[in-house]
């Protein structure tokens, strides 16, 4: 594997940030989370929505990304991350995971969040995964299926392509 940056996109809630972290231990990267990024310099996801609004929270994540890809580290994106044109661009020369899911655990994993795309629970989940899923399979190099995997599974799957490119 060479020193490009590894970029994780997928639906909210699919486990980019626990994922992240595990596979930057593993393979002895640097890990970071766009949000975290955005949350460090800025507040509250959900108060940056409520107020200054969405495309403003993307403006955050979109230097926050274009920093983050700097280095050779993983990094955890917001779901909308790919969103942008722009934001696309930041991710072609870094190796792109695409973390799937048949979303059958989500709205467990969604119950305690405080996400400001989904008022209406696990159906804005569902649609919103189904708008954004051609963007995310068209960027990745490669996805990996987190529906029914253990961490430990995904992380020496996700290993493992990695030795492939």
């Amino acid at each position: 594997m060479d020193t490009k940056p590894i970029v994780l996109i997928g639906p909210m809630g699919v486990g980019k940030s626990t994922i992240g972290k595990k596979l930057a231990k593993k393979l002895g990267l640097t890990f970071v989370d766009t949000d975290l990024m955005i949350v460090k310099e800025h507040g509250p996801i959900p108060e940056i929505f409520k107020d200054k609004g969405e495309a403003v929270f993307r403006n955050f994540e979109e230097l926050a990304l274009a920093e983050a890809v700097k280095f050779p580290q993983v990094i955890a994106t917001g779901g909308g991350a790919v969103l942008r044109g722009k934001n696309q661009r930041a991710i072609e020369n870094a190796i792109v995971i695409y973390l799937s899911t048949n979303g059958q655990h989500m709205k467990s994993r969604l119950a305690n969040g405080n996400r400001p795309l989904l008022e209406n629970g696990i159906s804005d989940w569902k649609r919103i995964y189904e708008e954004r899923k051609p963007l995310y399979e068209r960027l990745c190099d490669f996805e990996i299926d987190c529906s029914a995997a253990s961490l430990s599974k995904t992380i020496t799957e996700i290993c493992t392509k990695l030795e492939e490119l």
